[in-house]
C-alpha cells in the first residue's frame, strides 16, 4: 500500500496523518485536509452564527409540503448527540411533525436504546423501527470479514440510510432529514479506511462468501438516492445542524439536562459492533484509526488543541478487556467460535480494488458534486 513506501508524517496542524496514503503536505508541514478547510469552508462557515431566518424559510417549506400528511419530515435517530440534537431542532426551533425512524441492526447498546427512548418521549415523537433480517445481515458481515477489506461497518451504515430512504419515497416523505453538519465533519474517514456505498461489490463479495440469500436486506444505491429518488421522487436531504450553532460538548449537556440523555465513549459508540470495528479492527489490522479524523475536524472547530489530540491518540481507543468481550460477543453472535474470528481477522489485508465495484463511478460523482458546489471536503 502506498503509506508503507514514505515516510511517516503528522499534520502539524491537525493529527491526519500517513495512514491516509493519500494526504499531502506544505512547506510548513499542513495538510491538504486543513488547506482545504481554510480555502473551502472555513470562509463559508461561521460556528456562532445562527442563520435562524434561512433555517425558518426551510421549515415553512417542508411544513407546506406536508399538509395532508400524518408528517412533514423523517429523520434517522439512532441515539446519537448528532441524530438528537436534530430531532429537538427539528421538533422545537423548527416546529415540524417529523417522524423518527430507527433501525435494528442488532448491535445497538442499551445506552443508544435508551437515548433513543428518552429523546422520542422528551419530544413527543412518533417512532418506526425497521428490524434488519438477522440472517441475513449475520451473512453479509461474515462474509465481509472473510473478504479481509477495511470497511466492515458499510453495511450497517448501508442498511440504516437505504431503509430510511426507501421508506421516505414508499410513504411518501418528501423531507429527509439528516444530522450531517460541518461542525464535526470537515474531515472525513479517507476512503481506504471506510469506503463508500458500493452495492456492486457488497453483492461481488456475498456471492463469493455468502450463504443466505438477500431477499429483505434494504438495498439503496448512489445512482438511486442521488438521482432517481431526488429527481423522480423528489425527496431531499436537508441539514438543520448546519443552520444554528452546534457545539457537541453543549448540545450534550443540553441533552443530558432536558432529557437525561447519555453521551458515549466515543463518536459512534453506541453500537457494539462499531465499537469493536472502530476501536480494534481497523487500527489493528489496517494502521487506521478513525479518532484521528474525529479529533481533527475538533482541532478545526476549535472545541479541542492539537496537545490534547496527541495525548488522547497515545491512550487505546477502548478498553481491552472490554475489546475481548466485544470479540467473543460479536463471533457468537456471527455463528462462529472466537478462534475462528481471529483467524479469518489475521489473514491477507486486501481492499475493495480486489472485488467488483464501481469505484470509477463513485469518483467521477465526488468529482461533479465538488464542480457543483454540492460538496467542498477532501473525498478520494
Amino acid at each position: 500500500m502506498e503509506n508503507e513506501k514514505r515516510d511517516y508524517q503528522v499534520c502539524t496542524n491537525c493529527v491526519m496523518d500517513t495512514t491516509d496514503s493519500k494526504i499531502t503536505f506544505d512547506e510548513k508541514g499542513v495538510c491538504d485536509h486543513c488547506r482545504n478547510f481554510e480555502k473551502n469552508i472555513r470562509p463559508y462557515w461561521n460556528p456562532n452564527e445562527n442563520r435562524m431566518e434561512e433555517l425558518q424559510k426551510i421549515a415553512d417549506k417542508i411544513r407546506e409540503a406536508g399538509k395532508g400528511h400524518d408528517y412533514d419530515c423523517i429523520l434517522g435517530l439512532s441515539g446519537g448527540a448528532d441524530s438528537s440534537y436534530l430531532a429537538y431542532i427539528a421538533k422545537e426551533v423548527m416546529h415540524l411533525r417529523p417522524l423518527a425512524f430507527v433501525v435494528d441492526t442488532g448491535w445497538n447498546l442499551n445506552v443508544a436504546v435508551e437515548n433513543i427512548e428518552k429523546i422520542v418521549k422528551g419530544l413527543d415523537l412518533d417512532m418506526y423501527t425497521e428490524v434488519i433480517n438477522w440472517k441475513e445481515m449475520a451473512d453479509l458481515q461474515l462474509s465481509f470479514f472473510k473478504a479481509q477489506i477495511s470497511s466492515q461497518d458499510f453495511l450497517q451504515d448501508h442498511a440504516i440510510f437505504a431503509s430510511l430512504y426507501n421508506y421516505a419515497t414508499k410513504h411518501h416523505i418528501k423531507y429527509v432529514l439528516t444530522g450531517s453538519n460541518n461542525a464535526t465533519e470537515f474531515i472525513r474517514p479517507p476512503v481506504e479506511w471506510i469506503y463508500m456505498n458500493d452495492i456492486r461489490m457488497m453483492r461481488d463479495i456475498h456471492n463469493k462468501y455468502g450463504r443466505i440469500p438477500l431477499k429483505t436486506f434494504p438495498q439503496c444505491g448512489m445512482f438511486k438516492y442521488r438521482l432517481i429518488y431526488k429527481y423522480i421522487y423528489g425527496m431531499e436531504r436537508v441539514y438543520p445542524l448546519d443552520y444554528v450553532v452546534y457545539n457537541k460538548a453543549d448540545a450534550e449537556i443540553m441533552l443530558h439536562n432536558k432529557y437525561g440523555w447519555e453521551r458515549y465513549e466515543n463518536k459512534h459508540y453506541e453500537n457494539v459492533f462499531t465499537r469493536f470495528f472502530e476501536g480494534y479492527y481497523l487500527p489493528t489490522k489496517f494502521g487506521f484509526d478513525t479518532r484521528k479524523n474525529v479529533y481533527s475536524n475538533q482541532i478545526l472547530a476549535g472545541t479541542m488543541t492539537r496537545d490534547e489530540a496527541i495525548e488522547l491518540l497515545k491512550q487505546p481507543a477502548y478498553d481491552p478487556d472490554m475489546m475481548e468481550q466485544d470479540k467473543e460477543y460479536i463471533a457468537k453472535k456471527l455463528g462462529i467460535s472466537t478462534e475462528e474470528f481471529e483467524k479469518i481477522i489475521a489473514g491477507e489485508n486486501k481492499t475493495p480494488q480486489d472485488y467488483k465495484n464501481t469505484f470509477w463511478l463513485i469518483k467521477l460523482a465526488v468529482k461533479a458534486c465538488k464542480l457543483l458546489g454540492i460538496e467542498n471536503r477532501n473525498i478520494r
